[in-house]
This record gives C-alpha cells, structure tokens and sequence, in this order.
C-alpha cells in the first residue's frame, strides 16, 4: 500500500487538503495527517478545525511515496516557517520520490528550496512571480518528473485524481473520479 502524509499548517485551504485526503483514502493509499503546530487540531483557513492523524515529531516520513503540501494563506507560510517540513521536503526530492503541492505552496514553500528548478508548476494566479527558476504553466494541475503542483481551490479535484493515477494506476484513479461523478464537473 502507497504511504502519503500531507503537512497541516493552521491556515490550510480545506478543500485542497481534504479533497486530496478523501480521493486518497478511497482509492486504498494509506494517507497521514500530520498537524506541524503545537496542538493535534489544525485550524484552516475558513475556520475548520480538522484534528490530525499524528504530530510532525512523532513522523519519520522516510517512508513516504509522496509528501503533500495543501495550500492556502497563512497555511502556506506557516508550512515553509517549519523547518522540519522543509528539511523533510528536500530529503523527499532529493530521493527521487513524489512530492505535490497545490495553490501557494509551489510558489511560498517548493520554488525558495529549490524543488521547482528547471521545472514547469503551477500555482494560484497571483504567485507566479515567486516560481523563480520554474517554467510556470497556468494548467490546473502540472507533473514534471516526481513533482505535482495545483493551481488552487477549484483544482483540488483533478489534482487528487493525478495523485492517484500516479500512486495506484490511471483505472482506479477513473474509477473514484466516477463513483465520486467529477464528470459533472467537467461538463
């Protein structure tokens, strides 16, 4: 079974962590939450308090087939002020393994430690200008080699099925996106 841990910063995006998580979870990935503040509950952005699977130092993350950075203000922030987050990140890539995220997290978090070098990401329409050394895209959701990066809120649906595809296989990934009717959506 896959092993995902997505990082939770009080002031996360909801939907962009937890569209994710639930996608995730349906198609059998074992995903963690993992709260990097003091306290087990997370706040997000919008006032949701989510309580996470376990805290950042109870992690080993190593692991891990992918490290998850939802986005969202001050979420974003808050994840790349960490820097256990951000050593693990780096550790991650520089593996070779799978690292994604969504929003403001390619450009606040990925691109200052030089995750998106000479990569194409993209990120929420306003960020651009911090994807420094990326090739920005404006797609909904970019893959370049072991990085994933989502635009924003209204992406967290075909980003989550990516993830999957890239995690299980492209028919499980059709098969939630199906069961979960994201067809509609596209209509």
């Amino acid at each position: 079974m896959k092993k995902v841990y997505v990082f939770l910063a009080d002031g996360f995006e909801d939907v962009e962590a937890l569209i994710p998580i639930d996608v995730l979870r349906r198609g059998g990935v074992d995903v963690t939450t993992v709260s990097i503040s003091d306290f087990p509950l997370v706040q997000s952005a919008h006032g949701v308090n989510i309580e996470a699977d376990i805290m950042f130092e109870q992690g080993d993350f190593t692991d891990a087939d992918l490290l998850f950075l939802p986005g969202g203000m001050p979420g974003a922030s808050n994840l790349f002020e960490h820097k256990g987050v951000c050593k693990a990140i780096v550790d991650q890539h520089m593996a070779g393994k799978k690292v994604a995220a969504i929003c403001a997290s390619p450009a606040v978090v990925l691109a200052p430690l030089g995750i998106l070098e000479g990569k194409k990401a993209t990120c929420y329409p306003g960020f651009e200008q911090a994807l420094e050394g990326a090739k920005y895209t404006a797609d909904l959701v970019t893959v370049d080699g072991n990085v994933t990066t989502g635009e924003g809120p209204a992406a967290a649906f075909p980003f989550a099925y990516e993830l999957l595809a890239q995690l299980v296989d492209k028919k499980t990934s059709d098969q939630i996106a199906e069961g979960m009717r994201f067809k509609h959506l596209m209509a």
